[in-house]
């Protein structure tokens, strides 16, 4: 399936644009926020929560990253009106973290402090690693005065389980995913094993901490093992929740929602999206085979 996944990517990257909105439109809400919230209230009906994301990182001035956060106010703003189930996951490049970590610090500060005003919450996303240590610091920073924010960790770093040993003591909010960028050998686990073996090795430790953790993946066995290691914990169903990408294993995900667990499915939206379905199948080429069956129903 591994070859067969990568011939897919190759094949979507020397298509025209259209195509390739015809290949990601399965796991992006659209270009508006209107096509988002829709989206989000069609799997608010199911019982199912999400996370919303206007598309977009690594901006080149301070103007963009202001910009990027006014969307983001919006998005907020519209989900109290909307009174959705949802929280909103952010970039950290997109607010400016790649230009001034400062300024970066006051624009997520005052997104926190507007989520905190609505009731709501915001999820620091986790980009590729020379951004790991500038992200966990600016959360330290935030979690000393908001507790209405989390961060996300990825299990194919080998220095994850030693951050969450130090983020467990700040009562983090984890959403713990395998990892899609391309990270060197030297950092990075390459074999699926050992990047399955460090997940539930993390999971496990976040668990135990007593914290809350998004167990985002796709992967059949890591879902299977997540649910009987939170039934040998017996951990509480207010610490955890399954999270899935927008359009991928939907049967997996409605699975999941049937059998009582809390399930959020990330919302990406925005005119950003071609660069992000690119990005997104050529780092994880398992998602465009997902993406392949589903729209030709192979999977039937």
């Amino acid at each position: 399936m591994s070859f067969f996944n990568k011939i897919i990517v190759a094949i979507v990257q020397l298509m025209p644009k259209a195509m390739v909105g015809f290949f990601s439109k399965r796991y992006i809400a659209g270009e508006t926020l209107d096509s988002a919230i829709k989206m989000v209230k069609s799997l608010n009906n199911k019982g199912i929560y999400a996370t919303i994301d206007v598309l977009g990182e690594s901006v080149n001035n301070k103007e963009e990253a202001i910009e990027a956060k006014n969307k983001a106010i919006e998005v907020l703003n519209t989900i109290e009106k909307e009174k959705l189930k949802a929280n909103l996951s952010i970039k950290p490049t997109q607010m400016g973290l790649n230009l001034d970590t400062d300024f970066a610090f006051i624009q997520v500060k005052e997104l926190v402090e507007k989520a905190k005003q609505l009731s709501n919450f915001i999820r620091i996303d986790m980009e590729d690693s020379p951004f790991t240590d500038a992200t966990i610091n600016l959360y330290k920073k935030l979690i000393e005065n908001y507790d209405n924010i989390g961060i996300v960790v990825q299990a194919y770093l080998k220095r994850t389980f030693d951050d969450v040993v130090v983020l467990n003591k700040f009562g983090t909010n984890y959403r713990l995913c395998k990892g899609i960028y391309i990270e060197p050998a030297s950092i990075a686990y390459k074999d699926r094993e050992k990047v399955r073996e460090n997940y539930l090795k993390v999971l496990e430790l976040i668990l135990k901490s007593d914290n809350y953790v998004g167990i985002a993946t796709h992967d059949d066995f890591l879902i299977n093992s997540a649910k009987k290691m939170i039934k040998q914990l017996k951990v509480p169903k207010d610490k955890f929740e399954f999270q899935m990408l927008l359009g991928v294993r939907e049967d997996r995900r409605d699975k999941t929602n049937s059998e009582g667990y809390k399930i959020r499915i990330y919302v990406p939206f925005g005119k950003d999206w071609y660069p992000y379905s690119v990005r997104r199948l050529k780092e994880n080429p398992q998602i465009a085979g997902y993406v392949f069956k589903s729209l030709f129903s192979l999977n039937k």
